[in-house]
């Protein structure tokens, strides 16, 4: 590329026309916006916004993950030149996608901040786009489940954790990382029997319907015959797929709050991403990248691949 060329290349976060298309830009330069999306409140013509919701305040254990956001868009750069791989089309090219920027909050009220989610994610969905979100604490899933629920329906819903997430807590003016699910379950917005927990590998007896496929399930059948189950559970139902970052193994993802041996390989989370291909997902997140607890950013790079795999997800359907 020309120098001259070059100058008119620099910050597609912000100077790129189309939202639309591949970006060649240097991967240690120019605004960190996810995979050098554009950035853009005004959801005109998008298909797709990647939103960032940095709220840690309702962890059980280390926090951190309010940096996750800025985390995982700083790890996308290492994507946009390229189509992603083994999905057979590109994401990339064929929707237009916008980096909608993070959602603003006073994190002195951590109270109002599932209200506050839920009116964000709700305006992203309004505006005619999907919503792929970046956490934050797990506590962020159930505003954002409750704007896609508004809109579709009671949802299935594929979790990928290490932890399910249904502890009871019928106090609804906590805010809980560990208890959101239980909550979406009494609110009516998930359908269990149509839902599906996955790497599980902490013990809680109330499953509250959900089929529960644990680590050790996933390491015995291998991850293709998982897929193929899940696609069995959930059907053609409209669902919202939440992937804690915790479900991989520490050794692949050191950087979370509350880390369990045992866990997945990122090999076996990304084949299960797009064994799941044909699924109607109405909207996602990748959550609990806590940057502080691994420097080295290998928890980063798994949440951009992951955010990556569910733009594709939701564009297979609907090429």
């Amino acid at each position: 590329m020309a120098l001259e060329d070059a100058r008119d290349q620099i910050d597609h976060g912000f100077t790129r026309e189309a939202f639309r298309g591949r970006s060649y830009e240097n991967v240690f330069a120019g605004a960190p916006s996810f995979l050098r999306r554009r950035y853009s409140k005004d959801l005109a013509g998008v298909d797709i916004a990647v939103t960032g919701l940095p709220f840690d305040q309702a962890v059980t254990n280390r926090p951190g993950t309010r940096l996750g956001p800025r985390a995982i868009r700083e790890a996308s750069l290492l994507q946009p030149c390229d189509a992603p791989y083994g999905w057979g089309f590109d994401v990339l090219s064929e929707f237009a996608i916008a980096d909608h920027g993070d959602m603003a909050f006073d994190y002195a009220m951590p109270s109002e901040v599932p209200g506050r989610i839920e009116a964000h994610v709700a305006g992203i969905l309004e505006a005619g786009a999907a919503c792929i979100a970046l956490g934050g604490d797990h506590s962020v899933t159930l505003g954002a489940l409750r704007a896609h629920a508004a809109r579709h329906g009671p949802l299935s819903v594929i979790q990928f954790d290490a932890h399910t997430d249904t502890w009871a807590d019928d106090d609804f003016d906590r805010v809980d990382h560990g208890t959101f699910l239980y909550k979406a379950v009494r609110e009516g917005l998930v359908i269990p029997e149509r839902s599906v927990q996955i790497g599980i590998r902490t013990d809680n007896p109330d499953t509250l319907g959900f089929a529960i496929i644990d680590a050790r399930a996933v390491h015995a059948d291998g991850p293709v015959a998982v897929a193929q189950r899940v696609r069995e559970i959930v059907g053609g139902h409209p669902c919202y797929l939440t992937f804690d970052i915790d479900v991989l193994d520490p050794a692949f993802a050191p950087g979370t709050g509350t880390p369990v041996w045992g866990g997945l390989s990122s090999h076996q989370a990304a084949v299960m991403l797009r064994g799941l291909a044909g699924i109607d997902l109405k909207g996602g997140d990748v959550v609990e990248v806590s940057p502080p607890f691994d420097p080295a950013g290998i928890t980063a790079v798994a949440g951009a691949h992951v955010a990556t795999d569910l733009l594709c997800l939701w564009g297979w359907t609907r090429r």
